[in-house]
């Protein structure tokens, strides 16, 4: 199993806010949702010095173009430890640049499963972080259907959801929720 995938919940930080309430907590790795091109860096180094797995989502954050030229600033400048993408092609140059990568798949019908189980068979990201996270039985059916790691994410509010998407075979869950990240954190996954 990938090394940043060691905690069953991973921090989806939206807001520049969330990134102390993130440190006062013992999970490991984040999903950075927030900043520009200008403070992105500083926001990697205070996460990495705290010894935290930092993966910026790369069309969430306004400056950094799409393309090699950008993957390459983010690889030499930035330097997190990787990134979410829900582009194929930004998967495949992330990994030429040495990052760890995550492709984020929308269940939204049928052939948006099949295209993107076809994508990720053909790329390998170090891992699939399927959205919604609240639905158990569709990430059962991804995890018998591919050998890379399913991270579940979206419309995670309840401890319960994110019992469910383990139970089902997820590996981890990404939440927004501070409150939930304290939590679970606190009071541990089962009742």
């Amino acid at each position: 199993m990938t090394v940043f995938l060691q905690d069953p919940l991973i921090a989806a930080i939206k807001q520049p806010k969330h990134i102390e309430r993130f440190l006062q907590t013992t999970w490991k790795t984040v999903l950075l949702q927030t900043g520009t091109i200008s403070v992105l860096k500083r926001y990697v180094d205070v996460l990495k010095e705290n010894g935290r797995y930092v993966f910026v989502h790369v069309e969430k954050i306004p400056g950094i173009s799409y393309d090699k030229e950008g993957l390459q600033f983010l690889a030499k400048f930035i330097r997190p430890h990787g990134i979410v993408t829900t582009k194929s092609t930004l998967v495949q140059l992330a990994k030429k640049e040495g990052l760890w990568t995550i492709q984020r798949l929308f269940l939204v019908d049928t052939d948006a499963v099949e295209n993107g189980l076809k994508q990720v068979s053909e790329i390998t990201p170090d891992a699939l972080e399927v959205m919604p996270g609240i639905v158990p039985e569709m990430v059962a059916n991804l995890v018998q259907r591919t050998n890379i790691p399913i991270i579940t994410g979206g419309l995670v509010q309840h401890r319960h959801h994110i019992t469910q998407a383990l139970q089902s075979g997820a590996i981890a869950v990404s939440t927004g929720n501070p409150t939930l990240w304290k939590t679970v954190q606190k009071e541990g996954l089962y009742d």
